[in-house]
């Protein structure tokens, strides 16, 4: 049995007919996974949209498609928005982004900290991984990647749902599991490898936002940000 594959293309709505596939997605698809005349393609417009469709002009240079059917999913009532700070090492983070992204996440916000080591990010790369994540996983969503912004800037941006931060220093936290509602919409703050620092912690629990636990354990950032991430996935369930 053949293992089924999503195609992302953003242009597509649900009035498409007639699509032609970039020179690069041409290629793959008709020299590397060698389809044909006749071949059906499953397509997502990473918002909601499945539309299956039949190739009708297999050329390697531009690919163009009939579309047959489309559907439309509805998405889940709560959404995930992950703020986490970049790693030192970028294949650390590109790791997290495909992984957060096959869980099912919303929204990457890279949240540059005080002990931040990483202050500059590759959007154009990770925007790549997010996809190849979204197609590999059969979502119709695609998650969304905000720009890099200070930890102080993001603070003043409203977020929906309930806020929390995650961290190791001491002082009161409350296990994340336990503060989670299933249908409810959570974003949660995960900092570098040198931790949150004191001031930072304190200001955001004077903006409302709740310190939790991860565990027993101390967690890289892009493992902390994946255990969040599949936590409030679980508790959905």
């Amino acid at each position: 049995m053949k293992q089924k594959q999503l195609f992302y293309n953003s242009e597509l709505n649900e009035t498409t007919k007639l699509f032609s596939f970039s020179k690069d997605e041409s290629r793959h698809i008709v020299k590397v996974l060698r389809k044909s005349t006749g071949d059906p393609l499953t397509i997502t417009n990473g918002v909601g949209w499945i539309f299956e469709a039949e190739i009708i002009v297999p050329n390697h240079n531009k690919c163009v498609v009939e579309i047959q059917k489309s559907k439309y999913i509805h998405p889940k009532n709560y959404s995930v928005h992950l703020a986490v700070s970049p790693t030192k090492l970028n294949d650390r983070y590109e790791w997290f982004l495909e992984k957060v992204t096959e869980i099912g996440v919303t929204k990457i916000t890279p949240v540059i900290s005080h002990n931040s080591e990483r202050k500059i990010i590759k959007s154009e790369r990770f925007k790549k991984i997010i996809q190849s994540a979204t197609k590999q996983s059969l979502n119709p969503y695609l998650p969304s990647l905000n720009p890099a912004v200070t930890f102080s800037k993001f603070l003043k941006i409203p977020q929906k749902g309930k806020t929390y931060i995650a961290h190791c220093a001491g002082g009161e936290k409350h296990p994340f599991k336990d503060h989670i509602e299933a249908g409810k919409s959570v974003t949660i703050l995960i900092g570098p490898e040198g931790g949150f620092s004191s001031e930072e912690i304190s200001t955001a629990i004077k903006n409302n936002y709740i310190p939790v636990s991860l565990g027993s354990s101390r967690l890289r950032t892009e493992t902390a940000a994946i255990v969040a991430c599949h936590t409030i996935q679980l508790c959905n369930e």
